[in-house]
C-alpha cells in the first residue's frame, strides 16, 4: 500500500474524514457528527470521532495509516493541540500523529504551497497564517475575551442590538427594527427578543439573522452597512497582523477567505475587504476558498508524507478544484 494519511477536518457541527495515498489517491471518505471536546470531554469527543474514521478505514481495507493529519475545532492553544495529539495516538490510527487548527485546513486547500494568511468566519471568526519554513501566526479566536469580533453570531447579535435600541427610541432609526423580526413573521422586535429569551425560537434559529443583516444592508440601510463594514475591518485586521508576523506585508501573498460569511460572497462585506486589503496591505492577494477543508487537512498530511508527482493535482481534482 505505500505511505498513506488518515486526514481528518473535524468542526464543530461535522466532522470529515478521508484516507489518501501518496500519490493523491483517495481510498476512502467519512462523515460524522461534531467534534466538541469543551463540551463532552475528550475522550467522549474521541469516541464520537473513532465511528467515523473506522467506517474509513474499514472501507480502505486498513487498520491504521503512515500519518494522522487532524485539523479539529477547539483546538487554540498549543497545549490543546499536544493534548488532542496524544489522545489521537493513544487509538494507534497511524504511525505519526500532527494536530492543528482547523483554520489552517482552510488555508493549506486555498494554495498549492503552504504560504499564506486564511481568515474564517463562520459562527465565529479566526485567523492562521504559515511559510513552508514552518513558522505559522496565529490568535486565539476564543470570542470577546481574546479581543475577537464578528463571525456570523456576532453580526446577528449587532444587528439585534441595534434594533432592540431603535425600536423602543435608545438607538438610531434602522429598517433592522422591521426585517430582523419580519423574518420569523413576527410583528416587533420585543417579540423577536421574547421568543428568543423564552426558546420558543431555538437560540441556533439566531444564525439566520445574518443573511437577512446582508440583504438589509444591501438596501441602502446605514446601520446595517456599518456592521457589515465593521466586519471587513475585522477581517483586514486579522490578515494583516498574521501577514506582518510572517515577513509577507512586503511581498506578493494570498489572503484566503472561507466560513459560511466569507463564502457567500456578500458583495458591501469581500469587496469592502478587497478595498482595505488595497490600502493596508497592497500585495495581499484575496480569494475565496470554497473547498472541503478535508482537502487541506490532507495536503498538510502529504506535506508530511511526502507526494509522489501529480499527487496534489490528482487529489485537487478528485474534490473538484
Amino acid at each position: 500500500m505505500g505511505l498513506t494519511v488518515l486526514a481528518i477536518d473535524a468542526g464543530n457541527s461535522k466532522t470529515d474524514v478521508a484516507i489518501v495515498t501518496a500519490d493523491g489517491e483517495v481510498l476512502a471518505t467519512a462523515r460524522g457528527g461534531g467534534f466538541r471536546p469543551p463540551a463532552v470531554g475528550v475522550d467522549t469527543a474521541m469516541d464520537d470521532l473513532a465511528e467515523t474514521v473506522t467506517r474509513a478505514l474499514t472501507t480502505a481495507g486498513l487498520t491504521s495509516v503512515t500519518h494522522v493529519s487532524a485539523c479539529l475545532a477547539n483546538a487554540d492553544f498549543p497545549v490543546e493541540e499536544e493534548q488532542l495529539a496524544a489522545a489521537l495516538h493513544a487509538r494507534g490510527w497511524g504511525t505519526t500523529v500532527t494536530v492543528r487548527n482547523d483554520t489552517f485546513a482552510i488555508l493549506r486547500a486555498g494554495v498549492t504551497e503552504p504560504r499564506g494568511v486564511a481568515v474564517v468566519c463562520g459562527a465565529g471568526i479566526n485567523c492562521v497564517g504559515m511559510r513552508p519554513d514552518g513558522r505559522t501566526a496565529r490568535f486565539p479566536a476564543l470570542g470577546r475575551v481574546s479581543g475577537d469580533w464578528g463571525g456570523g453570531w456576532g453580526l446577528s447579535e449587532e444587528a439585534l442590538w441595534h434594533a432592540s435600541r431603535a425600536e423602543d427610541g435608545r438607538g438610531a432609526p434602522t429598517a433592522l427594527a422591521h426585517t430582523l423580526p419580519a423574518h420569523f413573521g413576527l410583528p416587533t422586535v420585543y417579540a423577536l427578543i421574547e421568543a428568543l429569551h423564552l426558546e420558543h425560537l431555538p437560540p441556533l434559529r439566531r444564525h439566520e439573522l445574518t443573511p437577512v443583516l446582508f440583504a438589509t444592508a444591501s438596501g441602502g440601510d446605514p446601520v446595517a452597512r456599518s456592521i457589515v463594514e465593521r466586519q471587513a475591518e475585522e477581517v483586514v485586521a486579522m490578515a494583516v497582523v498574521a501577514l506582518t508576523r510572517l515577513d509577507l506585508l512586503s511581498e506578493e501573498a494570498p489572503v484566503l477567505l472561507g466560513g459560511g460569511v466569507l463564502a457567500a460572497r456578500h458583495p458591501l462585506l469581500n469587496d469592502h475587504i478587497a478595498h482595505l486589503l488595497t490600502e493596508r496591505a497592497p500585495k495581499a492577494v484575496p480569494q475565496v476558498v470554497t473547498a472541503g477543508p478535508v482537502l487541506g487537512a490532507a495536503l498538510l498530511g502529504l506535506d508530511t508524507v511526502g507526494t509522489r508527482e501529480g499527487a496534489q493535482g490528482r487529489l485537487r481534482r478528485y474534490y473538484g478544484v
